[in-house]
Protein backbone atom coordinates (compact mmCIF):
# COMPACT_ATOMS: atom_id res chain seq x y z
CA UNK A 1 0.00 0.00 0.00
CA UNK A 2 0.86 3.34 -1.23
CA UNK A 3 0.10 6.61 -0.14
CA UNK A 4 0.86 10.35 -1.25
CA UNK A 5 -0.13 13.72 0.31
CA UNK A 6 -1.07 17.07 -1.85
CA UNK A 7 -0.67 19.71 -0.15
CA UNK A 8 -1.93 22.20 -2.75
CA UNK A 9 -0.90 25.59 -3.77
CA UNK A 10 -4.65 26.65 -2.28
CA UNK A 11 -4.22 24.88 0.96
CA UNK A 12 -1.19 26.93 1.46
CA UNK A 13 -2.75 30.14 0.49
CA UNK A 14 -5.39 29.33 3.13
CA UNK A 15 -3.81 28.54 6.25
CA UNK A 16 -1.46 32.04 5.28
CA UNK A 17 -4.30 33.99 4.49
CA UNK A 18 -6.69 32.22 7.66
CA UNK A 19 -4.34 30.33 10.01
CA UNK A 20 -7.36 27.84 9.83
CA UNK A 21 -6.63 24.31 8.74
CA UNK A 22 -7.41 23.04 5.18
CA UNK A 23 -10.21 20.66 4.38
CA UNK A 24 -8.52 17.19 4.28
CA UNK A 25 -10.33 14.79 2.15
CA UNK A 26 -9.06 10.95 1.46
CA UNK A 27 -8.92 9.48 -2.05
CA UNK A 28 -9.02 5.52 -1.76
CA UNK A 29 -8.87 3.18 -4.42
CA UNK A 30 -6.91 -0.33 -5.32
CA UNK A 31 -6.80 0.44 -8.52
CA UNK A 32 -4.90 3.24 -9.14
CA UNK A 33 -2.54 0.80 -11.80
CA UNK A 34 -5.82 1.66 -13.99
CA UNK A 35 -4.53 4.43 -16.33
CA UNK A 36 -8.63 5.71 -15.78
CA UNK A 37 -7.85 5.42 -12.40
CA UNK A 38 -4.77 8.04 -12.99
CA UNK A 39 -6.65 10.07 -14.71
CA UNK A 40 -9.65 10.58 -12.05
CA UNK A 41 -7.28 10.99 -9.66
CA UNK A 42 -5.53 13.78 -11.81
CA UNK A 43 -8.99 15.56 -12.50
CA UNK A 44 -9.73 15.22 -8.45
CA UNK A 45 -6.85 16.86 -7.27
CA UNK A 46 -6.99 19.41 -10.05
CA UNK A 47 -10.28 20.82 -8.57
CA UNK A 48 -9.26 20.23 -4.96
CA UNK A 49 -6.61 22.76 -5.27
CA UNK A 50 -9.08 25.65 -6.35
CA UNK A 51 -10.82 25.00 -3.24
CA UNK A 52 -7.82 24.86 -1.31
CA UNK A 53 -8.11 21.31 -0.04
CA UNK A 54 -5.37 18.64 1.41
CA UNK A 55 -5.60 15.44 -0.90
CA UNK A 56 -4.70 12.01 0.34
CA UNK A 57 -4.12 9.60 -2.14
CA UNK A 58 -4.25 6.07 -0.92
CA UNK A 59 -3.20 3.54 -3.21
CA UNK A 60 -4.06 -0.25 -1.86
CA UNK A 61 -2.43 -1.43 -4.87
CA UNK A 62 -5.28 -4.44 -5.42
CA UNK A 63 -6.28 -5.32 -2.14
CA UNK A 64 -9.89 -4.50 -1.98
CA UNK A 65 -10.26 -5.95 1.55
CA UNK A 66 -7.06 -3.02 3.08
CA UNK A 67 -9.87 -0.31 1.54
CA UNK A 68 -11.68 -1.01 4.82
CA UNK A 69 -8.84 -0.38 7.33
CA UNK A 70 -7.56 2.34 5.26
CA UNK A 71 -10.88 4.15 5.57
CA UNK A 72 -10.84 3.06 9.52
CA UNK A 73 -7.71 4.71 9.32
CA UNK A 74 -8.29 8.12 7.84
CA UNK A 75 -11.71 8.22 9.77
CA UNK A 76 -9.64 8.08 13.22
CA UNK A 77 -7.56 10.95 11.57
CA UNK A 78 -10.57 12.95 11.05
CA UNK A 79 -10.51 13.98 7.29
CA UNK A 80 -13.54 15.94 6.53
CA UNK A 81 -14.75 13.34 3.47
CA UNK A 82 -13.98 10.19 1.90
CA UNK A 83 -13.94 9.31 -2.14
CA UNK A 84 -13.69 5.42 -2.61
CA UNK A 85 -12.86 4.03 -6.23
CA UNK A 86 -14.00 0.27 -5.49
CA UNK A 87 -17.30 -1.76 -4.81
CA UNK A 88 -19.03 0.40 -2.10
CA UNK A 89 -20.72 -3.66 -1.35
CA UNK A 90 -17.38 -5.29 -0.93
CA UNK A 91 -16.46 -2.41 1.88
CA UNK A 92 -19.59 -2.04 3.85
CA UNK A 93 -17.72 -2.41 7.29
CA UNK A 94 -15.31 0.81 6.66
CA UNK A 95 -18.47 2.78 5.08
CA UNK A 96 -20.24 2.04 8.12
CA UNK A 97 -17.21 3.47 10.28
CA UNK A 98 -17.10 6.80 8.66
CA UNK A 99 -20.93 6.87 8.37
CA UNK A 100 -20.77 6.68 12.09
CA UNK A 101 -18.08 9.36 12.48
CA UNK A 102 -20.17 11.68 9.84
CA UNK A 103 -18.07 11.30 7.22
CA UNK A 104 -19.39 11.57 3.88
CA UNK A 105 -18.39 9.22 1.50
CA UNK A 106 -18.43 9.72 -2.44
CA UNK A 107 -17.70 6.92 -5.01
CA UNK A 108 -15.83 8.17 -7.72
CA UNK A 109 -16.71 5.20 -10.77
CA UNK A 110 -17.70 3.50 -7.65
CA UNK A 111 -21.10 2.11 -7.18
CA UNK A 112 -24.47 3.30 -5.52
CA UNK A 113 -24.75 1.73 -2.07
CA UNK A 114 -26.94 3.96 0.77
CA UNK A 115 -24.01 4.67 3.00
CA UNK A 116 -22.71 6.52 0.07
CA UNK A 117 -23.92 10.05 -0.65
CA UNK A 118 -23.68 9.91 -4.27
CA UNK A 119 -21.72 8.26 -6.90
CA UNK A 120 -20.07 9.52 -10.00
CA UNK A 121 -19.40 7.84 -12.54
CA UNK A 122 -19.91 7.42 -16.59
CA UNK A 123 -23.40 5.97 -17.56
CA UNK A 124 -22.23 1.46 -18.29
CA UNK A 125 -25.38 0.54 -19.64
CA UNK A 126 -24.88 2.89 -22.44
CA UNK A 127 -21.10 2.38 -23.35
CA UNK A 128 -21.60 -1.54 -23.31
CA UNK A 129 -24.82 -0.73 -25.48
CA UNK A 130 -22.95 1.11 -28.04
CA UNK A 131 -19.78 -0.93 -27.89
CA UNK A 132 -21.78 -4.35 -28.53
CA UNK A 133 -24.46 -3.03 -30.68
CA UNK A 134 -21.14 -2.22 -32.99
CA UNK A 135 -20.08 -5.46 -32.64
CA UNK A 136 -23.27 -7.23 -34.10
CA UNK A 137 -23.37 -4.85 -36.82
CA UNK A 138 -20.28 -5.36 -38.12
CA UNK A 139 -20.19 -9.11 -37.65
CA UNK A 140 -23.69 -9.25 -39.28
CA UNK A 141 -25.12 -10.27 -36.49
CA UNK A 142 -23.89 -13.54 -36.72
CA UNK A 143 -20.28 -15.52 -35.37
CA UNK A 144 -19.16 -16.45 -32.33
CA UNK A 145 -17.90 -13.65 -29.42
CA UNK A 146 -15.42 -13.77 -26.69
CA UNK A 147 -16.16 -11.72 -24.06
CA UNK A 148 -13.69 -10.06 -21.50
CA UNK A 149 -15.76 -8.54 -17.88
CA UNK A 150 -14.88 -8.21 -14.50
CA UNK A 151 -18.25 -8.65 -12.13
CA UNK A 152 -16.30 -7.89 -9.10
CA UNK A 153 -16.55 -4.01 -10.14
CA UNK A 154 -20.00 -2.91 -10.14
CA UNK A 155 -19.22 0.20 -13.24
CA UNK A 156 -17.60 -2.90 -15.25
CA UNK A 157 -19.84 -5.64 -14.20
CA UNK A 158 -23.14 -3.58 -15.36
CA UNK A 159 -21.63 -3.12 -18.68
CA UNK A 160 -21.50 -7.21 -19.15
CA UNK A 161 -24.98 -7.03 -18.68
CA UNK A 162 -26.08 -4.82 -21.07
CA UNK A 163 -23.68 -6.67 -23.74
CA UNK A 164 -24.97 -10.22 -23.24
CA UNK A 165 -28.71 -9.02 -23.01
CA UNK A 166 -27.50 -7.71 -26.92
CA UNK A 167 -25.92 -10.63 -27.98
CA UNK A 168 -28.44 -12.52 -26.48
CA UNK A 169 -31.18 -10.68 -28.46
CA UNK A 170 -29.43 -11.85 -32.25
CA UNK A 171 -29.88 -15.80 -32.75
CA UNK A 172 -26.58 -15.82 -34.67
CA UNK A 173 -24.48 -14.77 -32.53
CA UNK A 174 -22.62 -17.27 -29.78
CA UNK A 175 -20.81 -15.60 -26.71
CA UNK A 176 -17.85 -18.79 -27.11
CA UNK A 177 -16.17 -17.70 -23.83
CA UNK A 178 -16.65 -15.34 -21.31
CA UNK A 179 -13.28 -14.57 -19.38
CA UNK A 180 -12.56 -12.32 -15.81
CA UNK A 181 -8.97 -11.34 -16.20
CA UNK A 182 -6.66 -10.82 -13.49
CA UNK A 183 -6.29 -7.07 -13.20
CA UNK A 184 -3.23 -7.16 -10.44
CA UNK A 185 -1.16 -5.72 -13.35
CA UNK A 186 -3.76 -3.91 -15.21
CA UNK A 187 -5.28 -7.10 -17.07
CA UNK A 188 -3.12 -6.54 -20.48
CA UNK A 189 -0.96 -9.87 -19.77
CA UNK A 190 -3.79 -11.69 -18.34
CA UNK A 191 -6.15 -11.65 -21.20
CA UNK A 192 -3.38 -11.82 -23.79
CA UNK A 193 -2.98 -15.23 -22.04
CA UNK A 194 -6.36 -16.06 -21.97
CA UNK A 195 -7.40 -15.24 -25.59
CA UNK A 196 -3.97 -17.33 -26.83
CA UNK A 197 -5.67 -20.08 -25.11
CA UNK A 198 -9.30 -19.54 -26.90
CA UNK A 199 -7.25 -18.79 -30.27
CA UNK A 200 -5.81 -22.36 -29.58
CA UNK A 201 -8.66 -24.30 -29.02
CA UNK A 202 -10.49 -22.64 -31.66
CA UNK A 203 -7.67 -22.71 -34.84
CA UNK A 204 -10.22 -22.27 -37.76
CA UNK A 205 -10.13 -18.94 -39.74
CA UNK A 206 -13.38 -17.80 -39.20
CA UNK A 207 -14.18 -19.59 -35.83
CA UNK A 208 -13.82 -16.12 -33.77
CA UNK A 209 -15.98 -13.18 -35.17
CA UNK A 210 -15.31 -10.70 -32.49
CA UNK A 211 -13.26 -9.75 -29.08
CA UNK A 212 -16.08 -7.79 -26.84
CA UNK A 213 -14.10 -6.46 -23.71
CA UNK A 214 -15.81 -4.40 -21.13
CA UNK A 215 -12.40 -1.97 -21.06
CA UNK A 216 -8.95 -1.61 -22.68
CA UNK A 217 -7.28 -3.17 -21.63
CA UNK A 218 -8.89 -6.88 -22.20
CA UNK A 219 -8.73 -5.38 -25.55
CA UNK A 220 -5.22 -4.79 -25.94
CA UNK A 221 -4.33 -8.34 -24.37
CA UNK A 222 -6.61 -9.97 -26.79
CA UNK A 223 -5.23 -7.67 -29.87
CA UNK A 224 -1.66 -8.93 -28.96
CA UNK A 225 -2.30 -12.72 -29.07
CA UNK A 226 -4.62 -12.17 -32.38
CA UNK A 227 -1.44 -10.66 -34.01
CA UNK A 228 0.87 -13.19 -32.66
CA UNK A 229 -1.04 -15.73 -33.57
CA UNK A 230 -0.64 -14.42 -37.10
CA UNK A 231 -4.52 -14.42 -37.18
CA UNK A 232 -5.08 -10.27 -37.53
CA UNK A 233 -6.29 -10.73 -41.49
CA UNK A 234 -9.03 -12.75 -40.18
CA UNK A 235 -11.32 -9.77 -39.63
CA UNK A 236 -12.18 -10.42 -35.93
CA UNK A 237 -13.69 -7.69 -34.54
CA UNK A 238 -12.34 -6.22 -31.19
CA UNK A 239 -13.86 -3.51 -29.22
CA UNK A 240 -13.11 -2.11 -25.82
CA UNK A 241 -14.61 0.69 -23.07
CA UNK A 242 -12.43 3.64 -22.18
CA UNK A 243 -10.21 5.04 -25.12
CA UNK A 244 -7.30 5.07 -23.32
CA UNK A 245 -4.29 6.17 -25.64
CA UNK A 246 -3.06 2.86 -26.67
CA UNK A 247 -6.54 1.44 -27.75
CA UNK A 248 -6.59 5.22 -29.33
CA UNK A 249 -3.37 4.55 -30.74
CA UNK A 250 -4.38 0.94 -32.00
CA UNK A 251 -7.74 2.03 -33.18
CA UNK A 252 -6.04 4.78 -35.71
CA UNK A 253 -3.87 2.02 -36.81
CA UNK A 254 -7.01 0.60 -38.65
CA UNK A 255 -6.59 -3.18 -37.64
CA UNK A 256 -8.79 -5.43 -35.52
CA UNK A 257 -9.29 -2.91 -32.48
CA UNK A 258 -12.06 -0.89 -34.47
CA UNK A 259 -14.01 0.67 -31.67
CA UNK A 260 -13.64 2.39 -27.82
CA UNK A 261 -15.87 4.58 -25.91
CA UNK A 262 -14.25 7.78 -24.30
CA UNK A 263 -15.14 8.21 -20.60
CA UNK A 264 -13.91 12.05 -19.80
CA UNK A 265 -12.01 10.03 -16.73
CA UNK A 266 -10.33 13.97 -15.62
CA UNK A 267 -14.14 15.26 -15.86
CA UNK A 268 -15.41 12.34 -13.23
CA UNK A 269 -12.63 13.47 -11.20
CA UNK A 270 -13.40 16.93 -11.28
CA UNK A 271 -16.93 16.70 -10.85
CA UNK A 272 -16.45 14.24 -8.03
CA UNK A 273 -14.29 16.99 -6.22
CA UNK A 274 -17.61 19.34 -6.99
CA UNK A 275 -20.14 16.78 -5.54
CA UNK A 276 -18.13 16.74 -2.41
CA UNK A 277 -17.55 20.16 -2.24
CA UNK A 278 -20.97 20.71 -2.47
CA UNK A 279 -21.52 18.17 0.68
CA UNK A 280 -18.93 20.06 2.94
CA UNK A 281 -20.88 23.34 2.44
CA UNK A 282 -24.08 21.29 3.61
CA UNK A 283 -26.00 20.67 0.23
CA UNK A 284 -28.26 17.79 0.65
CA UNK A 285 -27.78 15.92 -3.06
CA UNK A 286 -31.14 14.50 -4.53
CA UNK A 287 -29.18 13.43 -7.40
CA UNK A 288 -27.54 9.94 -5.73
CA UNK A 289 -25.95 8.86 -9.28
CA UNK A 290 -24.38 11.78 -11.72
CA UNK A 291 -23.71 11.04 -15.22
CA UNK A 292 -20.83 12.29 -16.77
CA UNK A 293 -21.20 12.53 -20.56
CA UNK A 294 -18.95 9.71 -23.14
CA UNK A 295 -18.20 9.40 -26.81
CA UNK A 296 -17.94 6.38 -28.99
CA UNK A 297 -14.32 6.67 -30.82
CA UNK A 298 -13.85 4.94 -33.97
CA UNK A 299 -11.35 5.20 -36.87
CA UNK A 300 -13.67 8.00 -37.82
CA UNK A 301 -12.96 10.61 -35.14
CA UNK A 302 -9.97 8.24 -33.32
CA UNK A 303 -7.33 11.80 -34.22
CA UNK A 304 -10.10 14.81 -33.67
CA UNK A 305 -9.01 16.93 -30.69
Amino acid sequence: MTARTIFTAGALAALVAGGAAAQEVAVITPYLAQPGTQFYVDGFTAAAENFGWTVNVIDTAGDVGAVISRIEDVTIQGVDAIVINVDPAQIGAGLATAADAGIPVVGMDAGSDPLVAANVTSNGYAMAAETAVYVADRIGGAGNVVMFTFDPFPPVQARGVIADAIFGNFPDIEVLDRITPDVSDGGIADSRAQMEAVLAANPEPGSIAAVWAAWDQPALGALQAIEAAGRGGEGIVITGIDANPQARDAIAQGGNFEASVAQDFVGIGSVTAETVKRLLDGEELRQKVIYVPTELITAANVGAD
